[in-house]
């Protein structure tokens, strides 16, 4: 874009969602002074390639670098190949284990293809930051780590922690936060983007461009996508993610088995609705005006379309319904609150409800009872034998259960009856 929109306009779209700006004053101010020049904003987010795939977790930044690029500024997709050696500390409380060079070279040929499902790739810059890292050397790292102090680095919480617990700290890790701040000066960026416990590395940055001669950059934190279960940070390792990668009807079912209450979350930081529409929508459902069930299908449809195209949303959609809803939609179906414990099979631990390794088990006489579909276990053994009761649109025996984490909602079918289980 050769013109961009007045500096409260563009604040309303990049403001949503944000966890925190630091400052906002001070983005009001670069973005004005963008308009007086006509020189676009230098906004960047770092990704290390640890993993091949990414989830929607990483979209989230990745959404906020499309608001910029929307805006007509120009977004640096900055792969770290060379910070992924290292390994970053954030939320760790042991050491990483390293990746070889090979890896980390193919996994970053997978975000690139995966990053223009976003992004505009012909407005894009992709970077690699083992072009100036690399040149660094050890008067360089050694002159760059002059610049911070041991007692600096034991204020992050991951260091001070592993520290009063004398457990060990690699020297390797207290460089990370130091190269991840020179990316920053190499870029010469106007913002920086990263989630909320990104926060140390990302000021880390301001305090280099500052000794560097720089003007230091603008801060946005966005906050932490919570996975499926809707406790724990997004993240594979979890069990509790949803790939980008994912076929539509995956990504589909996995979206429509959060909770009422994440689902605004996703709102939020999955699409690009602005803020004053997602609190419109949840005006409606508190009202009685919109169901959940329809509003989540919504949400599912359009987080889909994002990724697979408005066709693929749109059989996915199909293929839930005839799954799960079957004759009878489920908005018309009676929700029972069903305790985990009280349905779980003795054969796994009642806490594999949050999509521990062992997965969950659900005893289903327990639950036809629990819920009133049957009056007694034997009954519904009885059933359960002729293969008159389904879950989720399948035939189940009398135990049944997954290794995904547990979903919030199961559509439980005897005959012509149905209910929704709320486990939890």
């Amino acid at each position: 874009m050769s013109t961009f929109l007045p500096a409260s306009e563009q604040l309303d779209l990049l403001q949503k969602g944000a966890a925190e700006i630091i400052r906002v004053n001070d983005l009001r101010e670069r973005l004005e002074d963008s308009l007086k020049t006509g020189r676009p904003l230098r906004v960047k987010a770092g990704f290390d390639p640890t993993a091949p795939d990414l989830h929607l977790g990483h979209t989230v930044l990745m959404r906020k670098l499309r608001h910029f690029q929307q805006l007509g500024h120009q977004v640096i997709f900055l792969i770290g190949d060379s910070t992924a050696l290292i390994g970053d500390p954030t939320g760790r409380n042991v050491t990483r284990k390293p990746l070889t060079r090979e890896q980390i070279d193919a996994n970053a040929e997978t975000y690139k293809a995966q990053v223009f499902k976003i992004l505009d790739a012909q407005k894009t810059e992709v970077r690699y930051n083992s072009e100036w890292l690399d040149k660094l050397g050890y008067a360089g790292m050694i002159g760059l780590s002059a610049k911070v102090t041991l007692s600096q680095m034991l204020d992050r919480k991951e260091f001070s922690t592993r520290f009063q617990a004398e457990q060990d700290i690699s020297l390797h890790e207290l460089l990370y936060p130091l190269a991840q701040g020179y990316d920053s000066v190499a870029l010469e960026s106007d913002v920086e983007l990263g989630g909320t416990d990104q926060k140390f590395n990302l000021l880390m940055g301001r305090e280099l461009q500052r000794d560097y001669g720089q003007k230091p950059q603008i801060i946005l934190m966005t906050p932490i996508l919570e996975g499926l279960d809707g406790v724990q940070k997004m993240s594979k390792s979890l069990n509790n993610a949803i790939g980008i990668n994912e076929p539509p009807a995956e990504m589909y079912g996995k979206l429509m088995s959060i909770s009422d209450q994440l689902m605004w979350s996703y709102w939020l930081l999955l699409t690009d609705l602005k803020q004053s529409e997602v609190d419109a929508m949840k005006a409606e459902v508190a009202a009685g005006n919109m169901h959940p069930m329809a509003t989540k299908k919504l949400l599912a449809r359009t987080i889909v379309a994002d990724f697979h195209g408005e066709a693929a949303a749109l059989a996915a959609d199909e293929n839930w319904a005839l799954m799960f809803q079957q004759k009878e939609t489920a908005e018309d179906l009676e929700e029972v609150a069903v305790a985990y414990a009280d349905v779980a099979s003795t054969a796994r631990p009642a806490d594999s409800v949050t999509g521990s390794v062992d997965g969950w088990e659900v005893r289903l006489p327990k639950l036809l009872v629990k819920i009133g579909l049957a009056a007694s276990g034997s009954e519904a053994n009885r059933k359960i034998v002729e293969g008159a009761v389904k879950v989720d649109g399948k035939v189940c025996g009398p135990v049944f259960g997954g290794t995904q984490p547990l979903p919030a909602r199961l559509v439980v079918r005897l005959g012509k009856r149905a209910k929704i289980a709320l486990i939890s």
